[in-house]
């Protein structure tokens, strides 16, 4: 596998620091993004601390983790999304840009997916960076499950949207630090659009019936 350094923008909040933790793992040299550059060092420490002390994983503000990455992982909250992209546009510009944002609302009735002007968060990250090699990934797995568990995610799956053929193969390749597979291809960036909301029919389903569900695609064979 090839190994990349690679900054998780978001990487303190409880998806970005599992993901991290998985790249860690696998040997890749991560940096985590905040806004806070002290809370990042925080968590990268915890993160190394667990991971291990020699896998070299390291904190700074957005801007800077993101400059210095051959891949960026955007894992914030929709809420600020448009603006953390548009404040990185510079850095984002020519790199491989993956996305596992997830416009979610909750009401009494539980989660559901937002609407989104552009159809998805990561065609919104698109529109705005139209420069970066973009791809949606990494939108359904759980947070817990990617801190806690100590193996990989055996039964799950990694799916992948895109349209920059390089951006889709480094998603593909990087789940298998997650899943020990290779992800699958989905199709066309448009398609997060009913990617990223599915997280909101898995987080239900998790409450019902005291599980961490996950999406695994029947039929691939033994590769897939």
């Amino acid at each position: 596998m090839t190994s990349y350094r690679i900054a998780v923008v978001g990487g303190t909040g409880p998806q970005g620091k599992g993901l991290a933790y998985r790249f860690a793992q696998a040997g890749h040299t991560v940096v985590l993004g905040s806004r806070s550059a002290e809370r990042a060092r925080r968590t990268a420490a915890e993160i190394a601390r667990r991971a291990g002390d020699a896998v070299p994983v390291g904190g700074a503000d957005n801007a800077t983790a993101a400059a210095s990455a051959d891949v960026v992982l955007l894992a914030v909250p929709y809420d600020g999304h448009a603006a953390l992209v548009e404040s990185l546009r510079t850095p984002l510009t020519g790199k491989v840009v993956l996305s596992c944002v997830n416009p979610l609302g909750f009401d009494r009735h539980g989660p559901y997916g937002r609407e989104v002007a552009d159809g998805s968060a990561a065609e919104e990250a698109q529109r705005i960076v139209p420069g970066a090699r973009l791809a949606g990934a990494f939108h359904h797995l759980s947070a817990t499950s990617l801190w806690n568990e100590a193996g990989l995610l055996a039964h799950e799956d990694v799916l992948v949207c895109g349209d920059d053929a390089e951006a889709k193969a480094v998603a593909v390749e990087l789940a298998r630090t997650v899943t020990g597979r290779a992800g699958v291809d989905a199709g066309a960036l448009r398609l997060a659009r009913q990617l990223e909301p599915l997280t909101a029919v898995l987080i239900g389903v998790n409450k019902r019936y005291k599980v961490r569900s996950g999406i695994r695609v029947a039929g691939l064979g033994p590769g897939g």
